[in-house]
């Protein structure tokens, strides 16, 4: 077996820097969890889903890697208190079209705020406060690429 196709083994301190990012990582989750007492993690990850244009809720399962119970509960409770509407698809009988009311809309934008702050906050306390937030953008969009390459290959 060629030597050079052999993942490299990470060294004792690449190890524990990697070991710090993922639990700083789950730490993080819990602050932007908690940066509004309104909305759960997982209504805004709904929320803002429809917001970018996953209008679709058999999209929003695949884009949240949740399943559709999981997302049909959510759905629920969102319209229940108002945050999301449900339309029919005119040209699939048993599709739903998302869209966020004015009050939905209303409220992730001030959920977004405090998250906002709180992220900043954190960046604030680091050596390069701009950085960080760069590279969690740059995380957010190879999150998007490797889901983009995993629905092209389930749709083969």
């Amino acid at each position: 077996m060629n030597e050079s196709a052999c993942p490299k083994e990470p060294s004792a301190d690449e190890r524990q820097r990697s070991v710090r990012a993922v639990r700083a990582l789950a730490r993080v989750s819990r602050v932007v969890e908690r940066a509004s007492a309104d909305l759960s993690l997982a209504h805004y990850r709904v929320l803002s889903a429809v917001a970018s244009g996953d209008q679709r809720a058999s999209r929003l399962a695949e884009r949240l890697a949740l399943g559709k119970p999981t997302i049909s509960a959510a759905v629920d409770a969102l319209c229940k208190r108002g945050l999301l509407l449900r339309a029919g698809v005119a040209e699939d009988q048993r599709g739903v079209a998302l869209s966020l009311t004015e009050q939905g809309q209303h409220m992730l934008d001030e959920v977004e705020a405090e998250m906002i702050a709180r992220i900043t906050e954190l960046c604030a306390r680091t050596p390069d406060g701009a950085q960080v937030m760069e590279s969690l953008a740059w995380l957010g969009d190879a999150l998007e690429a490797q889901r983009r390459a995993a629905h092209g290959k389930q749709d083969r």
